[in-house]
């Protein structure tokens, strides 16, 4: 779909291509007609005498037969595409400009039917380029994945094969340079991977083994061995292509309004048109107003006040990995008045740090570490992970647990050498027969808003260990500035305990927090908001919360790259985890609807204000062609700032990476 989709927008620059040249051609030869008006032109081409009457009856056959060429060669396109649209039962505004041409050249006006004409297939060409031009950022998408790429056979060859070929379990080779092919997990090898426009981040991310990368990102600087998990249509960047795509299907409802009374716009201007004509007491003054109404009443300033406003909105969200499925939301994003944050993954990290350390009295700090990280580096729970983390910065040597045994919910077991090492929480220890008399001093009280953990060796406790889910460094200025832009309700709902959800709460300055939910519980509170008259919007990770993210009013799923259960459970995705992309976004949405709005009531008044000319005042045929090509340019323009819409936020490096790119992998 997304190659078809690259194949039709590169048919249409193509058919713009020709037609712009049909233009100029067209335009020279009307241009040329009145050239050969001239006397002394007319003298000099035809060897005829400038005060013959005979030879100016001949300069005007000649000058006529040209203009007509040229009305023919510039209206042709224009009568054939409104044909085309009758033959399949539907109207267009063509028709009336083909009527108006066809008027024209019945009059023998062959001069002012070019002029028309011209004027008319230069509004065309600047919609389509400028519409085309919108999409560039979307095209680019379409074009990230290389072609080809580098798969290593089992015999340890590498071969260069097509990229559609890749399936999942494939081993590939992406050296510098290269945009890497399909998602996958690096086997082997260190690299600096830009993936900017697949998360927005300013920054290339070093990837190592183990680490996940993404189809149509740059490997910047080494070889990287990569194990594919997900090939063509079914990678990140495949996902994101397919969704981009159907939004520029979708309409707001101006949109959906505007196309439910466009079959009645034409037969009602042609109805006019008649009546102005029929009423006129000279009639060939009557059909030059009719002609003037026809090419003033072709609504491209109107139809194309929301969809280019739109198009160029999706270019410019989709630039900031902003995945926007359905133009609605992003039109419903400026009316928010609640937003509601889920607590882990969202407004904090996902990832527990160690913050505080309190060795028994006599134990060192480091022997607590070390016994503490030894014991748990086995396991794959997030305390683990942060123990063994900062063990590592330390410069602590581990042990090799002996023998190791993992209790789900409670602690792990494990032998170093002769000493039995437990971690946990305190009453799974006390239940074990560790001694936590510890636990009774007032010196070792467990702080307020940490998660502990216990550390005992050989049945005597070593200490406690605390660690936090810490916030994000931009959360604080995202929640900020959405009240700036006077969203009210900002709450933070968890299912963490209470001293951990007010401590973040306050931290992040949220008006409403709620701890210790399950996740039926959440549903309530978005319940609750709306039944206050609030249009709430739920951030979460599109996991967990999922459920929450589907009963609010805009559900948008954070760090999306990669999830295709976030993609699919929010109406729109952020694909990295940058919270200020949020307040972004209500910024865009109030953005394009200001312009929407813009466009449509100047192209309602230029339709009134002329149309009123046209009949009344002195507005004629030539004059009404070129205010309307002027009319469409004018919207078409002013939707295209949305393009540039916080090209600040853009990153400054994507741009200096982006000369790296090679489109085509380097052979061996």
């Amino acid at each position: 779909m997304a190659h078809s989709h690259l194949q039709n927008v590169e048919a249409e620059t193509a058919k713009a291509s020709w037609l712009m040249i049909g233009t100029l051609l067209g335009g020279m030869m009307v241009v040329s007609s009145f050239i050969v008006d001239i006397p002394i032109v007319a003298h000099t081409l035809f060897q005829l005498p400038p005060s013959n009457g005979l030879a100016n009856s001949a300069t005007s056959v000649y000058s006529d037969i040209i203009a007509l060429l040229g009305a023919l060669l510039l209206g042709g396109p224009l009568v054939w595409h409104a044909l085309t649209c009758l033959m399949h039962g539907h109207t267009h505004m063509d028709e009336l400009v083909a009527l108006a041409i066809g008027a024209a050249i019945a009059l023998g006006e062959y001069q002012e039917a070019g002029i028309i004409a011209f004027f008319m297939v230069v509004s065309n060409l600047i919609e389509t380029r400028t519409a085309l031009g919108a999409r560039a950022s979307i095209e680019s998408l379409l074009r990230l994945t290389p072609a080809k790429a580098h798969r290593i056979t089992t015999s340890g060859d590498e071969e260069l094969v097509e990229a559609k070929e890749l399936r999942s379990g494939d081993l590939i080779r992406v050296r510098p340079g290269d945009n890497i092919p399909a998602d996958g997990e690096v086997t082997t090898g260190e690299s600096t991977v830009n993936q900017a426009n697949i998360t927005g981040e300013s920054i290339p991310v070093d990837k190592g083994q183990g680490d996940e990368v993404f189809s149509g990102t740059n490997n910047l600087t080494g070889a990287l061995d990569i194990r594919v998990t997900k090939a063509g249509a079914d990678t990140t960047l495949g996902r994101v292509q397919q969704l981009i795509l159907d939004a520029e299907k979708t309409r707001i409802p101006l949109m959906r309004f505007i196309d439910k009374y466009a079959g009645w716009y034409t037969p009602t201007v042609l109805m006019l048109a008649c009546i102005v004509w029929f009423f006129s007491d000279n009639k060939d003054e009557g059909i030059h107003k009719a002609i003037t109404m026809l090419i003033i009443a072709c609504p491209c300033a109107l139809v194309l006040a929301t969809p280019t406003a739109m198009v160029a909105a999706l270019s410019c969200a989709a630039r900031l990995g902003i995945l926007i499925k359905n133009v609605v939301q992003l039109e419903y994003a400026r009316n928010l008045t609640a937003v509601v944050f889920d607590k882990t993954g969202t407004l904090t990290t996902g990832e527990l740090s160690v913050t505080q350390m309190k060795p028994a009295p006599g134990v060192d700090g480091a022997d607590l570490l070390l016994s503490g990280a030894s014991a748990e580096q086995l396991s794959k729970h997030p305390t683990a992970l942060a123990l063994v983390s900062v063990a590592k910065r330390a410069k602590i040597d581990l042990k090799r647990p002996d023998s190791f045994q993992e209790t789900a919910g409670l602690g792990v077991t494990a032998k170093l050498g002769n000493d039995d090492v437990l971690v946990g929480r305190s009453n799974w220890l006390a239940d074990k027969g560790v001694d936590m008399s510890l636990t009774k001093n007032a010196d070792y009280a467990e702080p307020e808003g940490v998660s502990i953990i216990y550390v005992a060796k050989n049945n005597k406790c070593l200490g406690w260990i605390g660690l936090e889910d810490r916030t994000r460094p931009e959360a604080r200025q995202a929640i900020d500035e959405l009240r700036k832009l006077h969203i009210g309700n900002l709450s933070m709902v968890t299912g963490d305990k209470w001293s951990v959800a007010r401590r973040v709460g306050a931290e992040m300055g949220c008006t409403e927090v709620q701890a210790e939910v399950l996740p039926e519980e959440k549903l309530d509170l978005v319940a609750d908001l709306k039944r206050r008259g609030h249009r709430v919007c739920v951030v979460g990770d599109g996991v967990n919360d999922a459920p929450m993210l589907a009963a609010s009013d805009l559900g948008i799923a954070m760090g999306a790259a990669g999830s295709d259960v976030a993609i699919n459970s929010a109406s729109i995705a952020l694909m990295n985890n940058d919270l200020s992309r949020l307040p972004f976004l209500i910024k865009l949405s109030r953005a394009a609807t200001k312009i929407v709005w813009q466009n449509v009531i100047f192209g309602v008044l230029f339709i009134v204000v002329t149309m009123t000319l046209a009949i009344w005042g002195p507005l004629q045929p030539i004059t009404a062609a070129i205010a309307h090509t002027i009319a469409t340019a004018f919207v078409i323009f002013n939707s295209a700032r949305l393009v540039r819409f916080g090209e600040e936020r853009e990153p400054e490096v994507a741009g200096i990476l982006g000369e790296l790119i090679a489109p085509e992998p380097v052979t061996a």
